[in-house]
């Protein structure tokens, strides 16, 4: 059974149940736990909005859901991964060609990294812009092989897969809630408001 359903449940589990186990995972410690649990604790402890897919079209189903839960049918979603856009070529989305203009930013990312419930991206994602030059509120779809347990797991991943050129403009996504109160550690980070698609690939 996927990690998963053990701390979600299924699609047709009660939603009661879900928020009991998200209420639990607050007081967890994640340092001994396996790399995908680690995560979707510390996730949902920054305060992001975490959806597991078992299939595509489920994912296609929650994308949905996201943009009429937020009367985004009718705004413009900023993509600037090329291989993300050809995914979803066929789901209907305004797009933006400026980050100004948009409502929401439509991406991947790097790594899920599990230590801390951060997510890394890069160039790759979002070209050469910094976090605070785009929309407050994102969308990023991701799958379950880009766990690894910390920041430096993921670099060293990022560099094997990119082996003639290195992205550019890494950095880490981490802070979820619209309240948070930034400490040194965060000094520098953008606050955002995310919702994680995430697919079983394993």
């Amino acid at each position: 059974m996927s990690v998963f359903r053990k701390i979600f449940g299924s699609n047709k589990d009660d939603s009661k149940s879900k928020t009991d186990e998200k209420d639990q995972s607050e007081f967890l410690d994640t340092s001994n736990l396996p790399v995908d649990e680690a995560f979707t604790i510390n996730f949902n402890k920054n305060g992001g909005k975490f959806l597991y897919c078992e299939t595509n079209d489920e994912v296609q189903g929650f994308l949905e859901n996201i943009i009429k839960e937020n009367n985004w049918d009718k705004k413009k979603a900023l993509i600037l991964n090329n291989q993300l856009k050809e995914k979803f070529k066929h789901f209907k989305l305004g797009t933006a060609q400026k980050a100004k203009d948009a409502d929401f930013l439509f991406t991947s990312c790097e790594f899920l990294i599990a230590n801390d419930g951060s997510l890394l991206i890069s160039s790759n994602q979002i070209a050469e812009k910094k976090l605070v030059e785009l929309p407050e509120n994102f969308i990023v779809y991701a799958t379950t092989s880009q766990f690894v347990n910390t920041i430096s797991e993921g670099l060293q991943g990022i560099k094997a897969q990119n082996k003639t050129k290195i992205p550019s403009n890494i950095t880490t996504i981490k802070h979820f809630k619209a309240n948070h109160t930034n400490d040194f550690l965060s000094y520098g980070s953008s606050t955002k408001n995310l919702y994680l698609l995430l697919l079983e690939d394993l």
